[in-house]
């Protein structure tokens, strides 16, 4: 039986399935015994650890950051790894790639962390792991391992194409011309980068600000010789370009951000200059600044700290709408299919990285109905609605949503063919709804109409629709839905 649903069916995003509860309870506590043991210096076992979440939970940025981090700490930083790492890496880097080429994902990245600990500054490793969050659709993490590569070799033309590619498709265009540049300047006449040049420069137009040519590694716009510093792949991401606050003529005092600096060093421990100086990028649009401030408040408060947890889940947030918003906005100027396809795969992103927060929020607040509903609708917008079931019946709690709750509940239950049990959800929420005006109640005579339409409940279905029609006749194509009752009536 065809029934309607309000709006036309999403592709399920590519990336992976949400881990259930329970496995996101256990990684998070291995994560944080590995914490410990960094705290310690045991840097081998928090590796171990380290690979254990990032093995099960790749799309999980802050596991990520860690792991790599601690190999960082392990190897002093010395950019080349483990003595002979180079002979030993290659066996790594083969079984990752069967792995993947088989879509065994576990043991794919299993083998990928096996390689960057013995190197974790590897260009084919970070590349390899970059593409494979690429084919699961992890733009965050692809991105990181791509901004590591780059740190260790800015002017790599392979890595900055695939970063290029990465932020293009994730709609930084002003970013991916800058690499695109580098690419160009690597091989003088390559045309694909000439090609993606012209394209996005047309694209950077609509977006404030352009690109600076400091990232481009041109000079400065004072006219000065001086050879530009390395840029690495963390400034090249974010929103605006890096400028110094020069000094204020008026006032002696120093900028904000050189203030609060000296404050973090005058005293590490307190957390709410790291938070002001996050504030202070976030306003700036300078994410990847707030991200590397957040980062130092976590290693200041051990891993453990809520607040610093919170506020860097937020940061993800605001990343993945700012991709949304960007998306958006060259869709609106382009209206090409293929600017489509970017727009969508932005939102299911974004769905994702939601869906990741609010249920690892959910996990730590578990009698929190409004966070049950969140995670229950991005769920749904994911394409799981038998899992979205679970979390909304847990969000019924919450009286202020009990209406909307019930709607999103049976439009559930109608996507998997539980026609009775979304027929009896809507009702419930039509009597939910205290204003008779109100847009959810609205929806639900709609959605209990259409569905009784669906199932020869002719007299349920004219009493609904009848209802909705008196509230608003205007309503969606409710006069037409009427039309056809009086038809089927007719027809017997």
């Amino acid at each position: 039986m065809a029934t309607e649903s309000r709006i036309a069916p999403q592709p399920a995003p590519r990336g992976p399935a949400p881990l259930p509860a329970a496995v996101r309870a256990r990684l998070q506590k291995v994560f944080e015994h590995a914490q410990r043991c960094v705290e310690k210096g045991d840097h081998d076992y928090a590796n171990q650890l380290f690979t254990q979440c990032v093995s099960e939970d790749p799309a999980n940025i802050v596991y990520l950051q860690a792991f790599l981090g601690n190999l960082q700490r392990k190897y002093g930083n010395n950019k080349r790894g483990a003595k002979l790492a180079g002979l030993k890496i290659k066996s790594h880097r083969s079984a990752m790639h069967k792995a993947a080429e088989k879509g065994n994902w576990l043991p794919a990245f299993q083998a990928g962390c096996a390689a960057l600990a013995l190197n974790p500054w590897d260009i084919p490793t970070l590349q390899h792991m970059a593409e494979a969050c690429n084919t699961l659709g992890i733009d965050e993490c692809q991105l990181y391992y791509l901004r590591w590569a780059l740190d260790v070799d800015p002017k790599d033309p392979s890595v900055n194409r695939q970063a290029a590619q990465t932020l293009q498709r994730m709609g930084q265009f002003d970013q991916a011309i800058a690499c695109w540049h580098r690419v160009e300047q690597a091989k003088p006449g390559d045309e694909e980068a000439q090609q993606a040049i012209s394209r996005l420069s047309v694209e950077k137009t609509i977006h404030q600000g352009g690109y600076d040519p400091a990232l481009l590694g041109g000079g400065k716009k004072d006219g000065s010789t001086e050879t530009p510093r390395p840029v690495s792949i963390a400034r090249l991401s974010r929103g605006t370009a890096d400028t110094d606050d020069g000094p204020d003529d008026e006032a002696p005092q120093q900028p904000p951000e050189q203030r609060l600096k000296a404050a973090i060093e005058h005293d590490p421990a307190e957390l709410d200059n790291y938070f002001r100086l996050a504030d202070h990028y976030l306003h700036a649009n300078r994410l990847d600044d707030a991200q590397q401030a957040l980062d130092r408040a976590n290693q200041a408060a051990g891993g453990g700290n809520l607040l610093v947890r919170e506020r860097l889940e937020d940061l993800q947030l605001r990343r993945a709408a700012r991709q949304v918003a960007a998306a958006q906005q060259n869709y609106d100027h382009a209206k090409t299919p293929e600017a489509q396809q970017l727009l969508d795969r932005a939102r299911l992103h974004a769905n994702q990285v939601e869906l990741e927060v609010y249920a690892a929020r959910a996990d730590r607040d578990p009698h929190n109905p409004r966070l049950q509903f969140e995670v229950g609708l991005r769920l749904k917008r994911a394409g799981k609605p038998k899992q979205a079931i679970t979390a909304l019946q847990a969000a019924r709690a919450d009286t202020k949503r009990r209406a909307l709750v019930l709607v999103e509940l049976g439009e559930c239950f109608q996507k998997i063919e539980q026609y009775k049990l979304a027929l009896s959800h809507y009702e419930q929420a039509i009597e939910a709804v205290e204003a008779p005006d109100d847009d959810v109640r609205k929806l639900a005579l709609y959605r209990a109409g259409v569905l009784a339409t669906g199932l020869r409940e002719l007299d349920l279905a004219e009493r609904h629709l009848s209802t909705l029609a008196g509230l608003d006749y205007g309503y969606r194509d409710v006069s037409e839905r009427l039309d056809k009752l009086s038809r089927l009536r007719d027809s017997g």
